[in-house]
């Protein structure tokens, strides 16, 4: 009887979702397309170096929520990130109308495969078509996996024909240990039909399966990061179509998306412009009027402004359209009511960005990231002393998972797996990982420079302590807290400066299972000099039989080592008057690097984003702070002005960079530089034009919030070079994207700043669904070819919710340049 009634349940979903009007019609961008649903194929790539990043196969966007992607041949049922991924080798239109067919395989396994994916009544087909058997090696293994977005689903429940259950908050298992040793995840159910959620009908799909069983797994068995997985096994010896599968999402009817405002959730001061962003639905029947409201101490708000939006125009999948309260300037507490809803509320007020903007990130979040060091905010230890082993040097010719290469040699004198002393001080982790990325030390120790440089931050919440190695948040102890971080960045640098002579690539875990660590960081390793001659369950105070020490990537690169050098001598700067001793070393490295670089040719190795940057842009920005750093050397202004083809040729870069050095040039240098930026600013403000944010949004597979907060500066300087030329409008328009005003929705994305803001990010206490206060998060990703995405709930797509430091560093610059803006004049 039970089985009857779960059987009618399913069939009564797939006749319903079959009756739907509308099926799926072929887009111009190869997209299958209804109203309410997106079925993408094969518009993103799975990555070279990070693979599955939970973008790419066959993806289906439900009600403008991106809840299934990986839709693939893969062979484990929940593969990790660095399980092997298909190659894509072509894709193009079928034969029959609304279908596209997809060449992929496994060339290291010899399994070629096609993809087809036809649109039918009520949803889609895919098939699984192989021209020769599936080779003997992967029987068992090759199937077709679709994945699910956890978060779309906890506490829904599933329907896979006799069986059902409610999808868990934490991962349950079971497990079990196979032939070979190896712990798989066992599926949670096993059927030919599934209805996924069928409680709910924003995110209720259907699946049946012509022939094998459909699976139901949680890969968070395996990996925290992992999604729902619904599997069907490629069976052996045959040829055809192997698999096949109608997949049914539920449309509802005539389903718009709700209109959505965006804005800056901090607020505004009173005499600068105020623009709220209204993102539409094409097909929404949108009010053409909004309302600002003001709140009383009452707690009633009052209509104290309307006004017709402003249509912008159609960007990727949806209308824009402004609402203008710029008028609006007595102070109060304020939100804004379109189409029935009231928005989250902001204020309007004088010196409104002076305090609780960019303090979060210097004062928490930067400190949070510190190694080599104990860090504790009142009652809580955000980590323990971290990594004090470090490190090994990396092996010759070794390509790292994560992007690091070391080169033929190791440019040392360490032998591959030898300790190299020195190295465990200073530096913070990268991002939501833990490696110490040189460029990254390098950009935060410059941004921080900057800030108390050209804005005089002389903020002072926390308590550092190198010797102790010992940092306390919110206890001041009388020195600024750049001027800490800028030594704390400085210490390492140096390091490997002393130690090595040049700038290395970067420190970072061995192997994945360190790699994947989430938790605290002075755990990731035992702190204790690895030695194969201690067993390996032995120690000692000072060494260990176990091989966790993280490995040092050595080799010279001539970009990196002028990246570091600019960084030593902004930190010289800085670090005058408070560590004179330090200032001192750090000038005197940065000017050898530069003289040693100068009589040589360059150093030439590439790998991925960790040996620095354009050779001519690294030495740009080395010479500049050299300049700065010894009150205009002869020597480097000479070799700037003979730099200033490459200035102009990456302007869009370099321009801000080289307006720094005006005070110390000659009046030459200034006319050339301004005369790049006249030249630059027609193409500037026709790409900003081509998305109604009027900031520079990135198309690639990482977001680009970093991107915007380094335009607010790079703008800020210009303008306050050639104010007859730029504007403020620039460095306002990219901060109010960075808190809020941006695509997709509206939250502030440096977590805890602004009423609403990402408070599920990727750092290092992201398996808690929680944040870092002050983190930045990368934001808005356009997954391809035209929907602007940010999951609010998901913390794993680092790519979208990667907290990383030098982003917090830029915002520090990007809020101060905001607030120096509008700052009320005496």
């Amino acid at each position: 009887m039970q089985r009857t009634v779960w059987c009618a349940m399913i069939a009564a979903c797939f006749l319903l979702q079959a009756s739907q009007a509308a099926d799926l019609k072929l887009s111009a961008n190869n997209t299958l397309e209804k109203q309410g649903l997106s079925v993408l194929v094969y518009t993103s790539k799975y990555h070279p170096v990070f693979r599955d990043q939970k973008i790419g196969g066959i993806e289906i966007i439900l009600h403008d929520d991106r809840i299934a992607t990986d839709g693939e041949v893969r062979l484990q049922p929940t593969p990790e990130q660095w399980a092997p991924v298909p190659t894509l080798a072509g894709i193009k239109r079928g034969a029959v109308a609304n279908q596209l067919i997809v060449s992929s395989g496994y060339p290291d396994f010899k399994l070629k495969y096609h993809l087809v994916v036809t649109a039918e009544g009520g949803g889609f087909r895919v098939a699984v078509h192989l021209d020769q058997p599936l080779p003997a090696a992967l029987a068992g293994k090759a199937g077709f996996n679709l994945d699910f977005l956890p978060t779309a689903y906890f506490g829904k429940s599933y329907i896979l024909d006799d069986a059902f259950g409610i999808f868990p908050r934490h991962p349950q298992g079971p497990m079990k240990t196979g032939p070979d040793g190896k712990v798989e995840p066992q599926p949670m159910a096993t059927g030919k039909s599934i209805v996924m959620s069928p409680d709910d009908p924003l995110t209720r799909v259907a699946i049946t399966s012509d022939d094998g069983p459909l699976m139901l797994y949680d890969a968070r068995d395996t990996a925290q990061n992992g999604w729902f997985v619904v599997r069907t096994l490629i069976p052996a010896g045959r040829s055809g179509d192997v698999v096949v599968w109608h997949i049914r999402p539920h449309v509802i009817p005539g389903w718009t998306r709700p209109p959505m405002v965006s804005f800056n959730q901090v607020g505004y001061t009173p005499d600068r412009s105020k623009v709220a962003m209204v993102e539409l639905d094409p097909l929404y029947k949108a009010p053409d009027t909004a309302s600002l409201l003001k709140l009383g101490a009452d707690g009633k708000y009052t209509d104290v402004f309307h006004a017709k939006i402003t249509p912008w125009g159609k960007w990727l999948r949806y209308d824009y359209a402004t609402f203008d309260f710029s008028s609006i300037r007595t102070p109060g507490i304020y939100a804004i009511e379109y189409a029935g809803h009231t928005f989250d509320p902001f204020r309007i007020a004088p010196d409104l960005y002076a305090k609780g903007v960019w303090q979060p990130s210097l004062g928490v979040y930067i400190p949070e990231q510190m190694d080599h060091v104990k860090v504790r905010e009142d009652y809580r230890v955000w980590h323990g002393v971290s990594h004090m082993d470090d490190a090994r040097q990396a092996p010759p010719n070794t390509v790292h998972f994560d992007g690091y290469t070391q080169g033929p040699t190791t440019d040392s004198r360490f032998k591959a797996g030898e300790h190299i002393p020195g190295l465990n001080i200073g530096g913070w982790a990268d991002a939501g990982d833990f490696d110490i990325r040189t460029e990254t030390q390098d950009a935060v120790v410059r941004d921080l420079a900057m800030a108390k440089d050209m804005f005089h931050v002389d903020w002072d919440q926390t308590t550092v302590n190198e010797a102790a190695r010992s940092v306390e948040i919110r206890k001041p102890d009388g020195v600024p807290d750049v001027v800490q971080q800028v030594k704390h960045g400085a210490l390492q640098l140096m390091a490997q400066y002393d130690v090595f002579g040049h700038a290395i690539p970067g420190i970072i875990a061995p192997t994945l299972k360190q790699y994947t660590f989430i938790g605290d960081e002075g755990s990731k390793t035992d702190g204790k000099i690895y030695d194969p001659k201690v067993g390996a369950v032995q120690s000692n105070v000072v060494y260990s039989g176990i091989p966790d020490d993280r490995w040092a990537f050595t080799t010279h690169s001539t970009p990196l080592n002028y990246d570091a050098a600019s960084a030593l001598a902004a930190a010289s700067k800085v670090l005058r008057g408070y560590d004179d001793a330090l200032a001192k070393k750090c000038l005197d490295a940065a000017e050898h690097i530069w003289a040693a670089e100068q009589k040589e040719p360059p150093a030439l190795f590439h790998s991925f984003n960790t040996t620095g940057g354009d050779l001519q842009d690294e030495e740009v920005t080395a010479a500049v702070e050299l300049l700065l750093a010894t009150d205009g050397a002869a020597i480097y202004k000479a070799r700037l002005k003979a730099l200033l083809p490459d200035i102009q040729k990456h302007f869009m870069w370099l321009g801000a960079t080289a307006a720094r050095a005006i005070p110390d040039m000659d009046a030459d240098y200034k006319a050339a530089v301004k005369a790049d930026l006249v030249a630059y600013k027609p193409t500037l403000d026709k790409m900003l034009a081509e998305n109604p944010f009027g900031v520079p949004i990135t198309r690639g597979g990482w977001a680009g919030s970093g991107i915007v907060g380094e335009f607010a500066v790079q703008m800020y300087v210009l303008h306050e070079a050639f104010p007859d030329i730029g504007g403020p409008d620039y460095t306002l328009r990219a901060f109010d994207y960075l808190l809020g005003r941006h695509p997709a929705n509206n939250l502030s994305l440096v977590s805890t700043v602004g009423t609403a803001s990402k408070l599920i990010a990727y750092g290092h206490n992201r398996a808690d669904y929680s944040f870092i206060p002050g983190g930045v998060v990368p934001g808005v990703l356009i997954v391809p070819p035209d929907f602007p995405e940010l999951k609010t709930k998901w913390p794993y797509l680092w790519y979208e919710n990667e907290y990383v430091v030098d982003d917090a560093a830029t915002f520090v610059d990007a809020a101060n340049a905001a607030e120096a803006l509008t700052r009320t004049k005496p």
